[in-house]
């Protein structure tokens, strides 16, 4: 028996086929293939499976539209995937960069039940559609909490309407305000902690705490559990009630990949993705080579840095490595993932799809924009499986909130009968 059948084997004591194919991004016809021993997949398409399906408790079945959510700077989709596969769906998008549009409405289809808006900042907070779990990606731009006291001297909003106007957190706090979401899920990079010696994040703490009065709970947590990148980010979860939340909930593999469960195998055993990969091995196109001068140039750089005992340079990886932080600038010299070839020959980039791999994203997921662009949407995104795993452990949360408010209507309603 392959692996994966071995894997749906054992799955299908938890789900059924079409769970599984809903689950893992794939038909229900590919799931029969691999329980039938029909096709093996790849290291890489075993390691997903095996995390989407095994990660969540068997107690924990979601089901279909269980919740409602909105994707605000919502990039390629990677937090609306995380929040779909626990039961949410997704009734209002706001992404601005055209590119971004693109790759988010070919791989989420829009239907009669979901806006799309570009720029938030122009959005009226009444428009957004009601909703249970806001969910936002928001930019950190500097905050300026200067001139306050002066600003209540003279009449001028306070609160968060004072300290966070011009930012776009603002446009997460006003939306907050208006709509009273029964839970919030907000990400941003690791440095938001510390940026303006840490007065950006007590505000930004101090807004959902304080001024609209939600039970927040946060958390740095390194993708690597999950994917074989070392990227932190800081995760910032609320609730409008009083919860049994617990980040001793958030549950990860015992042992993280390596890099090489992400790469093309190029030994025929995936099918070759044009322009990505060609032939009958499925060979990683020449394209993604580095030149000599770049190469040459990059070797230089950082020789430079390190005789000035400074540690800038570039990242080489091999199949048992776990990489560096994927950036949005790896379009310009791949520097910070160079994927060893082996001795005397030139490194290359990853391709478009062994980036989507390295932040989680299954080969279902469409990449129809050009090289350039696909790296700055998946150096700017976040780690699905993480997505995922905090999306199970906010569900139950979400759904007691919602019994919560169910029970007091049928009460008020009880008692104006009587």
């Amino acid at each position: 028996m392959s692996v994966m059948a071995s894997v749906i084997k054992e799955a299908r004591n938890l789900y059924s086929q079409k769970q599984i194919a809903e689950l893992t991004g794939v038909s229900a016809r590919t799931v029969r293939r691999w329980e039938r021993c029909e096709e093996e997949p790849s290291e890489y398409k075993v390691n997903w499976v095996q995390q989407q399906l095994f990660q969540r408790p068997s107690s924990d079945k979601p089901q279909a539209d269980d919740f409602t959510f909105i994707d605000l700077f919502a990039g390629i989709g990677g937090i609306r995937k995380g929040f779909e596969s626990s039961g949410g769906k997704c009734v209002f998008t706001s992404e601005w960069n055209k590119f971004a549009q693109q790759t988010y409405s070919t791989n989420f289809p829009p239907d009669q039940d979901h806006k799309f808006a570009g720029d938030i900042t122009e959005v009226d907070e009444n428009d957004v559609p009601d909703h249970d779990v806001l969910l936002a990606g928001f930019p950190c731009q500097p905050f300026s909490i200067a001139g306050v006291s002066k600003k209540n001297a003279l009449g001028r909003p306070h609160g968060f309407e004072c300290t966070t106007q011009g930012t776009l957190f603002f446009d997460v706090a006003r939306i907050i305000a208006a709509k009273k979401p029964k839970a919030f899920l907000l990400e941003n990079v690791k440095n938001l902690l510390s940026h303006d010696k840490g007065n950006t994040f007590k505000v930004i703490i101090d807004t959902l705490r304080n001024e609209l009065g939600y039970e927040v709970h946060h958390k740095v947590i390194d993708g690597q559990a999950f994917v074989p990148q070392h990227r932190e980010r800081i995760l910032i979860v609320g609730f409008r009630e009083k919860t049994d939340f617990s980040w001793n909930d958030y549950l990860t593999p015992e042992q993280g990949p390596k890099i090489g469960s992400i790469l093309h195998p190029e030994d025929g055993s995936e099918t070759p993705e044009p322009p990505f990969t060609d032939g009958v091995n499925a060979a990683v196109n020449p394209k993604y080579t580095l030149t000599p001068k770049l190469w040459a140039y990059l070797q230089a750089y950082a020789a430079k840095h390190k005789a000035a005992g400074n540690g800038f340079g570039y990242g080489m990886v091999t199949h048992e490595s776990v990489s560096r932080t994927l950036s949005a600038r790896y379009y310009k010299d791949g520097s910070e993932v160079l994927v060893s070839q082996g001795a005397n020959k030139r490194p290359r980039r990853m391709t478009p799809r062994e980036c989507a791999r390295l932040m989680g994203f299954p080969d279902s997921f469409k990449i129809e924009v050009s090289d350039t662009q696909a790296y700055r949407q998946f150096g700017n995104s976040v780690v699905v499986p993480v997505m995922t795993e905090i999306a199970r452990i906010m569900r139950p949360r979400i759904m007691q909130i919602s019994d919560n408010e169910d029970s007091g209507l049928i009460q008020a309603d009880l008692l104006a009968a009587s």
